[in-house]
């Protein structure tokens, strides 16, 4: 009996002690997707991206994602993209730290505003804000892969330390009562 209860506890914590891991997807430009007239720039500031997370952009037919260097990035230039999509709904799993630079390939969009930077930090690194930025350096190539628009979700919280203490402290009480 005392056995399976330390177990139990065991199989509690460890589960706790990954909760806080589980990445964040972020719906670029939230509701308005990705869109002209939208302003990426105040989207992405204050937000914590970590790698592990992932970008969600939702667009209508005539817009793209392109992941670009970031002098291509300052300048709107299209030639040299290092990934592209044109779904409608491409997902951007953010592998690496970094600065990581997106535009809209259609001419002029980008120069309109259709343009996000973003910067990752490593999943180790403690609280720190996070603004775009356009002193970093581009970053390898991230995989693209179109995803429905249905599956994609709005900017998802992370699990704070106190929702796992509360889990915690509900755990060790039921396993007192039994």
């Amino acid at each position: 009996m005392v056995f399976s209860k330390a177990l139990v506890l065991a199989l509690f914590l460890a589960m706790n002690m990954a909760l806080p891991t589980i990445a964040t997807v972020y719906t670029v430009g939230d509701t308005s997707g990705w869109a002209t007239g939208g302003d990426y720039s105040t989207w992405a500031s204050g937000k914590n991206f970590i790698v592990g997370d992932s970008l969600v952009f939702n667009y209508g037919s005539g817009h793209t994602v392109d992941e670009v260097k970031e002098s291509d990035y300052k300048s709107c230039s299209t030639g040299n993209s290092i990934s592209t999509d044109s779904s409608g709904a491409t997902t951007i799993p953010l592998k690496t730290s970094g600065t990581h630079y997106f535009i809209c390939s259609v001419p002029g969009h980008c120069s309109g505003g259709m343009k996000l930077a973003v910067t990752v930090k490593d999943g180790k690194s403690s609280s720190s804000t996070t603004t775009p930025s356009s002193s970093g350096k581009g970053s390898p190539p991230s995989s693209t892969t179109a995803t429905p628009k249905s599956n994609a979700s709005s900017s998802v919280s992370r699990v704070t330390p106190i929702v796992v203490l509360i889990v915690s402290l509900i755990s060790c009480c039921v396993l007192n009562m039994v």
